[in-house]
């Protein structure tokens, strides 16, 4: 599902308990980064058992359903020795004793209409000896109280050791304010307020972002760019270049060519940070931001950036963009990207400071172009003038990336940007 991706959500079971499936037939549906995909068979059988429901949130390796095949018909047989060959009445309530263990450990804790318990926390609690009635006094700090891995491991590291108990009365000691918890207050609605649930997408961008900001320690560079050249340039061509390819050149692609070329010049910004080491990617994959109806936002990546040209990136950006506004893109068009750009400026911003998209290290905010009053610098003197110009602002990990690289890759945008051939060809 791709290497940052941790958890998924279960949005569908397509077959039921008791359902023959064929190899390879998918089975559920899950949402994983915002992007719905199917779960298919890796065998062919009977599903008995389904171990999560829908909008269960499950994480990656976790068993989701059992499926019967032919080689699991075997049964769990006891030594064919009986009571009734034992002649001794000392050895018969021996044997009686050993089978009756041998039933109580092939037993496991087990499900019940109240509770759920993972395949996780039930090999744990055979482990560990910890028996059906301990498990089910465990209050369980999961989804609808369900008792995970942490909750079952707190509790076997506080089962006391049998010692004799001294109990003493003391007055209670005030915490100073710099050390007591800083728990935020309970928000509490009135009868007026509406309340809304977050969608599925809203609670994964949610945590995401929430995971960013522990991740990365963000820094911001910010620059203004003159796009004079480049807003000429477009209105000379926009129309030949629709006709004769049947697409609208936006600015977008053109933003994209520029920063693509400076992931080349400036490689220690496609990079991605894992246990102490830097993975510098050899692939140049632009996260493009896009938004959607509903408010949220989803990343399609386009792949292997640096290698398109502009027409090929005018299409790929396009048709990424009409994908993600009408929910057609597939899991592989979100995943591997090393770079995001996001573009502030549609909604009329004129800068921002984006939250960096893990495990990337930095992502590029295009701030809205406007015309505004400028210095001209000529050979005859300088002047002022009208002159199309926007804001670029830089969020970057300073971890591993410092502010001379992450302004020296502005710059380098920068330059690009300003100096296009205004007499270029497509």
């Amino acid at each position: 599902m791709g290497e940052s991706v941790a958890e998924a959500t279960l949005t569908a079971w397509l077959k039921d308990v008791g359902d023959k499936i064929d190899a390879d037939e998918p089975v559920l549906e899950i949402a994983t980064d915002k992007v719905d995909s199917e779960v298919p068979s890796e065998v062919e059988g009977v599903l008995i058992q389904k171990l999560f429901e829908v909008d269960d949130v499950i994480e990656v390796g976790q068993t989701i359903a059992i499926i019967e095949t032919e080689s699991d018909t075997q049964e769990i047989t006891v030594p064919a020795a009986t009571v009734a060959e034992v002649s001794d009445p000392k050895e018969v309530v021996q044997l009686e004793t050993s089978i009756s263990k041998v039933k109580d450990e092939m037993k496991s804790v087990q499900s019940n209409e109240t509770r759920f318990y993972s395949p996780l926390v039930k090999n744990i609690a055979k482990k560990e000896g910890v028996s059906q009635a301990q498990l089910d006094l465990i209050q369980g700090s999961g989804k609808d109280g369900r008792v995970t891995k942490n909750d079952i491991l707190a509790y076997l590291s506080n089962v006391p050791a049998p010692k004799p108990v001294r109990v003493e009365v003391s007055k209670p000691v005030t915490q100073p304010v710099s050390q007591r918890s800083s728990t935020a207050s309970p928000v509490i609605s009135r009868g007026e307020d509406e309340i809304i649930e977050m969608s599925r997408m809203g609670k994964l961008v949610s945590k995401h972002m929430t995971d960013s900001i522990q991740t990365s320690a963000h820094v911001q560079s910010f620059i203004e760019v003159d796009v004079t050249r480049i807003w000429n340039w477009r209105l000379k061509i926009k129309e030949s270049f629709k006709a004769r390819e049947g697409e609208n050149i936006t600015f977008t692609p053109i933003f994209m060519e520029a920063i693509a070329y400076a992931l080349t010049v400036h490689p220690m910004l496609n990079i991605s940070v894992q246990d102490g080491k830097i993975i510098k990617r050899k692939n140049i994959n632009i996260g493009m931001a896009a938004s959607l109806e509903d408010g949220n936002l989803i990343v399609p990546v386009i792949k292997n950036a640096d290698q398109l040209n502009l027409v090929g990136m005018t299409k790929r950006v396009n048709d990424l963009a009409l994908r993600a506004r009408t929910n057609k893109l597939k899991p592989d068009d979100i995943q591997d990207g090393t770079y995001t750009v996001t573009n502030v400026g549609g909604f009329g911003s004129i800068m921002g400071t984006p939250i960096i998209n893990q495990p990337q290290v930095g992502i590029l905010a295009l701030g809205a172009i406007r015309k505004v009053p400028a210095v001209i610098e000529t050979s005859e003197g300088d002047f002022i003038g009208i002159r199309q110009k926007m804001f670029l602002s830089h969020s970057y990990d300073h971890r591993v990336v410092n502010g001379a690289l992450g302004g020296q890759f502005l710059k380098t945008v920068k330059d690009y940007l300003e100096a296009w051939d205004a007499n270029r060809t497509l």
